[in-house]
């Protein structure tokens, strides 16, 4: 789980999107704070985030809204209004509840529309990383956002889809004629698909039976989206066959943070390969692989193997606005691939 003083610095960030609902300058803000007399300001604070309609229905970690009311008590206290009650209530609330193995988080798109999630409290957990969303997940969406054009009307097949960030929000912003989510964890396809249910699509199971949905009060959480077509594929890259690959069909190919590892980053390049010669008549798909850059060598033997199988790859240029709440790092990239 984060540790405490990384949930005060995401806390700084949650603040400061919430002063954007007051037209305020962030300096602004603060003298506002340390000069009011009442506490109408951190009241709408506390409603537009921890007691949000949104938040309440789907909250975020009991850690995470501890953090949060706390700097945020914090900050009432430093102020010479009078006591919020409010405040107080709130986090004896969160404070009686259990902690929980899960959480959600609610991303906000630039449409006003939400993407909500269903995610562990762990970075690891069930043996895998792919039950949390992970920033170049948020990057890959935010350039695909500002790129609709590459996706609308299209065939999607997302690699190493995880819980299902990137791909939502590219159903409800770009547009897709049909976006298929791959992976091959079991519990990750588990939660890909409930995630999915759980932000109005309706899904079509393209893997084996062993995905149980559960029915957990989903239905009507959004907008039932007749378009996209929307797929879960159980995809394994070391022992897919050309025909499966062939039977997608998809004109575009994105994946995010999958080259972390030397094993996986060849089983890789071998199914992209794969997808290349088994595309039949077919135009090869246009392909994009988001990643943070965490060891560098790692992504060296990836661009140095690319090189080696001939298949040629560009660095395209950031998304120019920043939409969701992530630590933005200038090691984050996006690799478009010739296949």
């Amino acid at each position: 789980a984060m540790a405490e003083p990384e949930l005060g610095t995401r806390f700084q960030r949650h603040f400061l999107a919430a002063r954007q609902l007051h037209s305020f300058p962030w300096l602004e803000l603060e003298q506002n704070l340390q000069t009011s007399l009442d506490s109408s300001l951190l009241v709408d604070i506390l409603h537009k985030t921890i007691l949000h309609p949104l938040c309440v229905k789907y909250p975020p970690s009991t850690k995470y809204r501890r953090c949060f009311l706390t700097e945020l008590i914090k900050k009432h206290e430093s102020t010479a209004a009078e006591p919020l009650d409010e405040l107080y209530d709130a986090l004896a609330d969160i404070l009686n509840e259990e902690e929980s193995t899960c959480c959600y988080k609610n991303y906000l798109l630039p449409t006003g529309e939400c993407v909500t999630l269903s995610e562990s409290v762990a970075i690891i957990s069930g043996g895998t990383t792919g039950l949390v969303t992970w920033d170049a997940a948020l990057h890959l969406a935010e350039w695909a956002v500002e790129n609709s054009a590459v996706f609308s009307n299209r065939t999607v097949l997302e690699l190493g889809s995880g819980i299902g960030f990137t791909g939502i929000a590219i159903c409800k912003t770009c547009n897709p004629k049909t976006y298929i989510f791959s992976d091959h964890h079991h519990g990750v396809l588990k939660q890909l698909a409930e995630n999915i249910c759980l932000n109005g699509f309706v899904l079509e199971l393209q893997t084996t039976q062993r995905i149980q949905m559960e029915t957990r009060d989903q239905e009507g959480e959004a907008t039932n989206y007749q378009n996209p077509k929307v797929i879960v594929a159980e995809l394994d890259w070391g022992s897919v066959t050309g025909k499966q690959l062939l039977d997608l069909q998809p004109d575009v190919v994105i994946a995010a943070d999958v080259v972390y590892d030397p094993e996986i980053t060849l089983a890789l390049i071998a199914m992209l390969q794969n997808l290349s010669t088994s595309r039949g008549d077919r135009k090869p798909p246009e392909v994009y692989i988001a990643s943070t850059i965490r060891n560098p060598d790692t992504y060296c033997l990836f661009q140095a193997e690319l090189d080696k199988v001939g298949i040629r790859w560009q660095i395209i240029p950031a998304p120019s606005n920043s939409t969701f709440l992530y630590d933005v790092q200038p090691n984050v990239t996006i690799l478009q691939l010739f296949i």
